[in-house]
This record gives structure tokens, sequence and C-alpha cells, in this order.
């Protein structure tokens, strides 16, 4: 068994990519229209797992699969779905980063390890600093936890 992806449904495709692609950095790497069946796939990988998606045989993996149905459906802000995570190279650049672009970043990285946003459709977004912690530093240290994750 291997993990090949996580489907998430968006409510607007334009703005969940200008989530994942734009603001995260995600690499949109397949698309798929299906005007008979009412909606579109596109698939999205982490820059640093473009060598894994390009080695995987079959189906390609590690990938974010952003489902958006063209009939409108209210998909309520259920907490079933845990979230996802992704590893960076600077949690605090990469939280500021976001901030600067209008993110609200839910769970600060206090500890230098750790950090949570939420996408435009309410899924959560683990953000863990590659290697090491970093040294706690200010902002973050102060700032407090905004909304939940």
């Amino acid at each position: 068994m291997r993990y090949l992806h996580t489907m998430l449904r968006v409510r607007n495709l334009d703005t969940a990519l200008k989530f994942y692609r734009d603001a995260l950095g995600l690499k949109e790497v397949r698309r798929v229209d299906n005007d008979k069946g009412r909606f579109t796939l596109v698939f999205l990988c982490a820059p640093e797992d473009e060598p894994l998606l390009a080695n995987s045989k079959g189906r390609g993996q590690p990938l974010v699969e952003l489902t958006y149905n063209y009939d409108e459906e209210d998909y309520g802000e259920a907490r079933y779905f845990g979230h996802l995570a992704y590893e960076v190279d600077d949690i605090y650049a990469t939280c500021a980063r976001l901030q600067a672009l209008g993110i609200v970043i839910n769970r600060p990285p206090r500890d230098g390890q750790m950090a949570f946003v939420r996408s435009p459709d309410h899924h959560s977004i683990e953000l863990l600093q590659k290697g090491e912690a970093l040294p706690p530093q200010e902002p973050w240290v102060s700032m407090p936890n905004t909304g939940h994750w």
C-alpha cells in the first residue's frame, strides 16, 4: 500500500488555487475537466515531491486533489477531516509570507516547529519546520491562536 492523494472538495476553484498554488506554492501537475459529470479535478504536488511523482509507477503520488463540483453544494465546516501537512524550510518565513498575503495564521509557530492555517474552504493545513525546530522568536512567541484549525 502507498499513499496516493488526499481529495478536498472546494467551493470555488479559482479561490482554492490562489491558496494552494499561489500562496502555499504547490504545483498543478494534472487537471481533469469532466463536463458530463459536471466536475473538475486539479492535482497538485509540493515542489520537493516532484521527483517522487516523476518516479511513481501507475497513479502519481503524493498529491492533493481539489474537486470542484459545478453544481453548488453546502459542505459545511465539518471537522471529520483532520489536516494536510507540509514540511517547510523556514517556518517563520513561510508564515510571514502567508500572513502578508492575507492568510490568518490560526496557530502561530511559537515553538519554531509547527503552525496551522486554513484554506478558503476551511481545510486545516499544518506547516512543520524541516529538521530541528528554529529558536523561538517574535512576533510568533507572543501571538495568540486565532479561530480554530
